[in-house]
């Protein structure tokens, strides 16, 4: 699939596979700033034209557990219709990236369009409507 891509900066960098096989394409830190809520805001300074009916989902790179930062939405979601820079929140005291390291990663999936139909009851199943561990073993 091919996506449309656009540097808003010389210094930014096309995401990238690290590795063959790999499910996401890395991300690069530009620019560091701090919001005024005082999270950590890296901006790629790339915008892209992800495809109708597909969803742009962003990640914290796994090496992230070694910075101290968290993902403040845990998971980034860009639509088809955003057409500005793509920036990663963390929250976390320290500016651990610096510009040009990989600051989280990219997957580009389709999604269905799903419509809902109102119904009194729910067919039944084995798990029924246990939830928050009820499936595990003690």
């Amino acid at each position: 699939m091919k996506v449309k891509i656009m540097k808003l900066s010389p210094d930014a960098k096309v995401p990238r596979y690290a590795k063959l096989g790999d499910a996401c394409m890395d991300l690069y830190a530009v620019s560091h700033t701090i919001d005024k809520y005082g999270n950590q805001v890296y901006d790629t300074q790339i915008a892209m034209e992800i495809p109708d009916g597909y969803v742009g989902l962003i990640f914290p790179r796994s090496s992230v557990s070694k910075t101290g930062l968290s993902l403040r939405n845990a998971v980034g979601v860009i639509d088809s219709g955003y057409r500005g820079p793509i920036m990663l929140k963390f929250s976390g005291k320290t500016n651990t990236y610096l510009a040009g390291d990989r600051v989280g990663q990219i997957m580009i999936l389709p999604y269905p369009q799903i419509e809902f139909h109102e119904v009194n009851e729910l067919s039944d199943s084995e798990r029924g409507s246990g939830g928050f561990g009820s499936t595990g073993t003690n």
